[in-house]
C-alpha cells in the first residue's frame, strides 16, 4: 500500500438517526464538533443522520408520509380557478 494516503483521524464515531434516535458505533474519519456519551459510557464524536437503515422505507417496508397532501391541495386550488 502507498504511504501517507490514508486519513490520520480514523477513529470510533457514533452515528445517530435524528428521526428515531437510533445510534450505532463504527469507525469514520468524518469531521464533527458534536460529542455524545454512548451506551458503553465512553464519549465519542457524533455524526447526525437524517435517515438510516432503521428509518428508510426500503429497509422498514413502510412508506413515510411526506407533506404531499399540502402540495396536491395547492395544485388543485391553483388550477381549479383556470378550468
Amino acid at each position: 500500500m502507498k504511504a501517507e494516503i490514508h486519513p490520520e483521524n480514523y477513529r470510533l464515531v457514533v452515528f445517530k438517526d435524528m428521526s428515531n434516535g437510533y445510534t450505532f458505533l463504527t469507525k469514520s474519519c468524518a469531521d464533527t464538533k458534536d460529542t455524545i456519551t454512548h451506551e458503553d459510557g465512553n464519549e465519542y464524536p457524533l455524526i447526525k443522520l437524517d435517515i438510516s437503515m432503521t428509518s428508510h422505507p426500503f429497509y422498514t417496508g413502510k412508506q413515510m408520509l411526506v407533506d404531499t397532501a399540502g402540495r396536491i391541495d395547492k395544485f388543485k386550488t391553483r388550477y381549479a380557478k383556470k378550468a
